[in-house]
């Protein structure tokens, strides 16, 4: 299903958890592999330019083999690559050219462990600025993962009806119906209203786009989006969170990973997946909105 995997590292060690999940994956579905580190925030600014030739990036990528290659031994389309230049530019420049359909990534940071407790969901903005511009769903993972088999079994879709939360709802019914899984969107009301008629708005909005899918439920509550979220997250046993990106933001490219998604992503008991543009997977079945089959896709 994925085929073309980033994990964005530094080599800190800090994002082991990220690179055994995409190490997890790439071993299932016989993925290219890249584990990317993007050098030159740390040296400075007017480093960037002088650390290839410098030796620097050799040392760099030595470094990241001792901390991961053991990650890395039983996938044989597998890189650990180390660039000059500015993160978020470089990894998203990457994807582009390797069409990439999964960027994952952890914390990132040693500064975000120890401000968490302080400022409960901050994000480094390496990720934020992925997130915003990525061509790609982005998969927060900041704990083991487990690897079963089936991959998902409880895909939770948290939505707020805007554009950006019908690429999500889009995005975890193919999810579902790829690996068979129960499906549960939820909509939290925030500032009041009817949970009836959230209900019966979840269920005229997004019933026909998920038909066909056995286990589709939906649900609504009260109170703070990302404590609910959370909260749900746990009582559904989930195994999967899908979220739009900053979803009351229309334009992608202007937007910022917005705090509900921050605080999930960043909090959540599994991986959240952060979704700002309608995707479809790289094999399986793909639907129409009633959920008739329409074609096969074939992996490339």
């Amino acid at each position: 299903m994925f085929k073309d995997i980033i994990v964005g590292v530094t080599p800190t060690g800090i994002d082991d958890y990220a690179v055994k999940a995409a190490a997890e994956f790439a071993h299932k579905f016989e993925s290219n592999l890249y584990l990317v580190h993007v050098a030159g925030m740390a040296q400075g600014w007017g480093s960037i330019e002088t650390l290839e030739p410098s030796g620097e990036t050799a040392r760099l990528k030595e470094k990241l083999v001792s901390v991961y290659g053991e990650m890395l031994k039983d996938i044989p389309e597998s890189q650990i690559m180390v660039v000059p230049g500015i993160p978020h530019n470089e990894l998203l420049r990457l994807a582009r050219k390797k069409n990439t359909d999964l960027v994952v990534m952890g914390p990132h940071t040693k500064e975000y462990e120890e401000a968490r407790s302080k400022m409960w969901g901050m994000a480094g903005s390496t990720l934020e600025r992925v997130s915003q511009k990525a061509r790609c769903p982005i998969m927060v993972v900041h704990k083991e993962v487990d690897c079963k088999e089936p991959l998902f079994s409880n895909i939770l879709v948290a939505t707020d009806f805007s554009e950006q939360a019908e690429c999500a709802v889009s995005y975890g019914g193919q999810m579902a119906r790829q690996y068979k899984a129960n499906l549960k969107i939820i909509h939290v009301l925030e500032n009041g209203g009817s949970a009836d008629e959230a209900m019966e708005k979840l269920e005229k909005e997004y019933g026909p786009r998920l038909k066909g899918i056995d286990n589709c439920s939906f649900d609504t509550c009260s109170g703070k989006a990302p404590m609910e979220i959370l909260r749900m997250s746990q009582e559904y046993n989930s195994d999967l969170i899908i979220m739009a990106h900053h979803s009351k933001e229309k334009d992608p490219e202007k937007a910022f990973l917005g705090s509900t998604v921050t605080q999930v992503a960043l909090n959540a008991p599994c991986p959240t997946m952060s979704v700002n543009r309608h995707f479809d997977l790289r094999c399986g079945l793909m639907y129409d909105q009633s959920g008739e089959v329409v074609e096969a896709t074939v992996a490339t």
